[in-house]
């Protein structure tokens, strides 16, 4: 089978699928359109995020018998046009899983004992002990929106805390021994702590506004390395200006490009996120948390077995 690759991954990618007999086609600085009139070359793509798959792509794809993305999801291809026309999907959220739970963890702890502003305040030459008091994690109560790979994999990290771990899923029956399902009341009722690990649908898009915020019975600290289209910015200022929000980790932002290789759909800065940006109490990173050097490798060689397990070896 010949296979396109248009975007760059761990080497290894390439190496496992050439080694079970597959040609590979490096298209990584040619434009969609260029790939598209390369269609009748290859039989499989390979993509992270540089541009979407639509019903065009696939229609004028007749050979494509698969598309896989080098990350957990799959919202940058038309998902149900593609599986109607019979061709097999992956993805690799088993890949970054491990990355995304350890970032979740070390955001909450910097918030709690801000990090961030003491080790700036401590590099300008300022001691300031009292105003960098911390609080701890133990004892409190930790929402998990999302209980999926990356819901798993940071409800067991917090396994070595003293603390409650809820969790709320549109699937039923997905709690385990480390993250007791419950409703939505439940839920508003007791978090002090959220966490968003959902993917992009209609239904989780600009799911945090205010309306939301305002359920929660505490105030709480919000925690995002899912999607940033699912938090409005505005209503996180509004929040944490009335004290409805204690603090914000976010490695992803509501104005990222759809590639996450950018932030600003605009050149001029969003004024939401220019006033969030005020926040001591908001930390940012820039959508690198499933980024580590451990899960390159993994996502690459998660990719490459599943596509090997589906088609086998190439001739």
């Amino acid at each position: 089978m010949t296979i396109l690759h248009a975007d760059s991954n761990h080497p290894l990618l390439l190496q496992h699928l050439e080694q079970a007999g597959h040609q590979s086609i490096e298209a990584y600085t040619k434009s969609r359109e260029e790939i598209l009139a390369m269609q009748h070359l290859y039989e499989g793509i390979v993509i992270r995020s540089r541009f979407n798959i639509g019903r065009e792509f696939i229609d004028a794809s007749p050979n494509l018998k698969f598309i896989a993305r080098v990350g957990a999801g799959l919202e940058s291809i038309d998902v149900a046009y593609a599986e109607a026309k019979g061709i097999a999907l992956f993805s690799a959220p088993e890949g970054n899983r491990n990355a995304v739970a350890e970032h979740t963890l070390g955001m909450i702890l910097a918030l709690f004992n801000k990090l961030t502003k003491a080790n700036r305040e401590v590099h300008q030459g300022y001691w300031h002990r009292e105003a960098n008091r911390g609080v701890e994690l133990d004892g409190k109560t930790v929402g998990i929106i999302g209980y999926g790979n990356m819901g798993k994999a940071f409800a067991k990290k917090l396994r070595g805390f003293d603390v409650e771990v809820l969790c709320y899923d549109i699937k039923a029956a997905v709690g385990d021994e480390n993250a007791r399902q419950v409703g939505l009341e439940e839920f508003h009722e007791k978090v002090e702590v959220l966490s968003l690990h959902t993917p992009w649908t209609p239904l989780t898009n600009q799911m945090v506004d205010t309306t939301f915020i305002n359920k929660f019975k505490n105030p709480f600290w919000l925690i995002n390395t899912a999607r940033g289209k699912s938090v409005v910015t505005s209503a996180l200022v509004s929040a944490l200006i009335e004290g409805k929000v204690r603090g914000a980790g976010l490695d992803v932002l509501e104005y990222e490009k759809s590639s996450f290789e950018n932030l600003f759909l605009e050149k001029e800065m969003p004024v939401a996120l220019r006033e969030l940006m005020f926040f001591e109490n908001v930390i940012f990173s820039p959508h690198v948390a499933g980024w580590t050097v451990e899960s390159h490798e993994k996502l690459a060689t998660t990719i490459a077995g599943k596509i090997i397990d589906r088609f086998g070896e190439g001739s």
